[in-house]
């Protein structure tokens, strides 16, 4: 008698722990694909270089490219972080890149070099604000000074003020991915 009243609590116990585990390691490994971490060491060493959170950039590229570094949009930006020819070409200009075409702006390393000076390059421009960076590296730095008016350097941007549902969502997404990506990358 006293053995089937242990396996019996041993089962209660048991099963839900069983459960939790299956269920947690199917969470994660939808987790990873839905979340992919690729080029890392690349994101890693210009994020850092450029006083930015891996986590932001890996969200702004799941935003923008889903890693797909040959991805072009139809305003013709371009690879993991799509950026367009102006912008790379000025960027590249500034930074100081040897060999530097925009022919090769689908190579990883050189994206993400340029996504993460331009992105710095916002937040500073933008006083620090992350999602005022955001909505300019998605709408352009003149629409969103527009927006702004007089407080350009405002700390308090709100993302209703923002006339493009598309950079509206983007903003929102990124911040969103950023979150997703500070626990994903626990397990990278």
């Amino acid at each position: 008698m006293f053995y089937s009243i242990d396996m019996r609590k041993k089962r209660k116990i048991l099963l839900p722990a069983v459960l939790i585990t299956i269920a947690a390691t199917v969470a994660f490994i939808g987790l990873k694909a839905m979340f992919p971490v690729k080029y890392y060491d690349t994101i890693e060493e210009y994020s850092y270089e450029y006083n930015l959170s891996p986590q932001l950039i890996c969200a702004m590229i799941r935003a923008e490219s889903g890693f797909d570094h040959e991805a072009e949009s139809h305003k013709r930006a371009t690879g993991l972080m799509q950026i367009i020819q102006q912008t790379a070409d000025w960027a590249a200009q500034e930074i100081g890149i040897e060999g530097y075409d925009y022919s090769r702006i689908t190579e990883p390393t050189m994206n993400i070099q340029i996504g993460c000076w331009y992105m710095s390059r916002l937040i500073d421009q933008y006083g620090g604000n992350v999602k005022t960076a955001l909505a300019a590296y998605n709408a352009g730095s003149g629409n969103v000074s527009k927006w702004l008016g007089e407080e350009k350097e405002s700390s308090g941007y709100d993302l209703s003020g923002i006339p493009f549902p598309e950079t509206r969502k983007y903003v929102e997404k990124v911040l969103i991915y950023e979150k997703i990506y500070t626990f994903r990358l626990w397990w990278y």
